[in-house]
């Protein structure tokens, strides 16, 4: 089966461009052929990419990769029309050479638009994926909404990351969606996450040879809740290193310096070429911290986490109970309390053989559950039921129900009678 992804972001920085890139790379390992559509250079192995030239960078929330970008809340009518042309013009390239059998939409928002018309035209199914920042876009700028409803009336399936995300998109767009919204989750490459203990250059790198280590990795936006971390910071007797990049670096980093906090490093955005290095410091991590203060999906730095049996402490909030078991292989705390998270971490680093317990525990989880295996094949069946629904109705044809040139009309009473 040929599966066209559509994407508005880069395959690298972001939840839902790790996620189009891991579901593709394990599509393509189970035999199934896909391209993705997104503003992309880099090239991934076996996996067609048709990059769109974008007439300036716009994310959701923020990007790692494109500083200062523009939100698409903020946009334009004459912006907005920019993107969509932009987008357009490389999805039009890739229906006529890939020639899919269904389009997969990642985040319910203007592509589903593209793809509403692609089912109209091309006869083509799809399905639409939605990661929670398309619905907090939808919720700050209504205009996305009506073209967005109906392409989601006339998709094959809805699947949502989270029951959180669920819920929000029912609520938003229509109850009348319910049944053909689904929860499937991301997942996390067990293979790349083994563990070879192998981590002494991180400790010369960073000098942090003997001292205990808590991580946060992920986008530096202000619904991260990245500032309770460092609030805590005085309290956790640990080195806590802080990986990512965002539109507020530059405030959390001013915070800190405000707390005089001797133990907090921003190592900045961790890109492709970093990859074995990024997942070294998770392994040489005693913990993780997801201080989210918004209901965010189930976020992949989450499965990384455990895949490499390293405890989570997270707020109790969105999709993160899914995979976070609280007392059993990490912590669930209240959003924005400093307190708890420092009480947390604290009890995770002095009690070694708590910390191993919920490191198999976390191990165990995504191992039986988040496996990109187990989510690609799932996907799968979503395509294939899509793909057989679409070749029903196109075998009725394109004809109305009733030969319009049988009608008769009673002027008086206006009705219409179809023989």
């Amino acid at each position: 089966m040929k599966i066209l992804q559509l994407l508005k972001f880069p395959l690298w920085g972001s939840g839902s461009g790790t996620y189009t890139r891991k579901l593709s790379e394990k599509l393509v390992e189970l035999g199934e052929e896909v391209a993705i559509v997104c503003p992309e250079a880099r090239k991934v192995k076996n996996i067609k990419i048709y990059p769109v030239e974008m007439p300036f960078p716009v994310a959701f929330t923020g990007h790692p990769e494109w500083k200062n970008c523009k939100k698409y809340s903020e946009l334009t009518k004459e912006e907005i029309n920019q993107i969509i042309g932009a987008f357009w013009k490389t999805i039009e390239k890739a229906i006529k050479e890939f020639q899919p059998d269904v389009i997969h939409v990642q985040h319910a928002s203007f592509l589903t638009w593209v793809a509403n018309y692609l089912k109209a035209i091309y006869g083509l199914p799809y399905i639409i994926t939605s990661h929670g920042t398309d619905l907090l876009n939808a919720s700050l700028d209504r205009r996305y909404l009506p073209l967005t409803k109906d392409a989601l009336n006339r998709s094959e399936a809805i699947v949502c990351v989270s029951g959180d995300t669920r819920k929000w998109l029912l609520k938003i767009y229509s109850k009348k969606f319910q049944k053909k919204t689904k929860i499937l989750p991301g997942g996390v490459d067990i293979s790349l996450w083994e563990s070879d203990g192998k981590t002494s250059a991180i400790d010369k790198k960073y000098g942090i040879k003997d001292k205990q280590l808590v991580i946060f990795s992920g986008k530096l936006t202000k619904p991260k809740g990245v500032e309770y971390l460092i609030k805590a910071a005085a309290k956790i007797k640990a080195e806590i290193f802080i990986l990512g990049g965002g539109d507020d670096e530059e405030r959390l980093q001013a915070l800190a310096q405000k707390l005089k906090t001797k133990n907090v490093r921003f190592l900045g955005y961790f890109d492709q070429k970093t990859n074995r290095e990024y997942r070294q410091i998770y392994d040489r991590a005693e913990v993780v911290v997801v201080p989210s203060i918004w209901d965010e999906p189930l976020g992949l730095v989450v499965l990384e986490a455990m895949a490499s049996r390293t405890p989570v402490v997270a707020s109790n909030k969105g999709g993160i109970p899914l995979a976070v078991k609280d007392g059993v292989n990490g912590f669930l705390v209240r959003p924005r309390s400093a307190k708890e998270i420092a009480e947390s971490v604290n009890l995770i680093l002095r009690d070694p053989k708590l910390r191993e317990k919920m490191g198999a525990e976390a191990r165990k989880t995504v191992e039986e559950k988040f496996d990109w295996t187990i989510i690609a094949k799932k996907f799968i069946n979503f395509y294939r039921n899509a793909a057989e629904s679409s070749m029903k109705a196109r075998s009725l044809g394109r004809k109305l129900p009733f030969d319009i040139s049988q009608e008769k009309i009673d002027v008086k009473s206006k009705k219409v009678d179809y023989k």
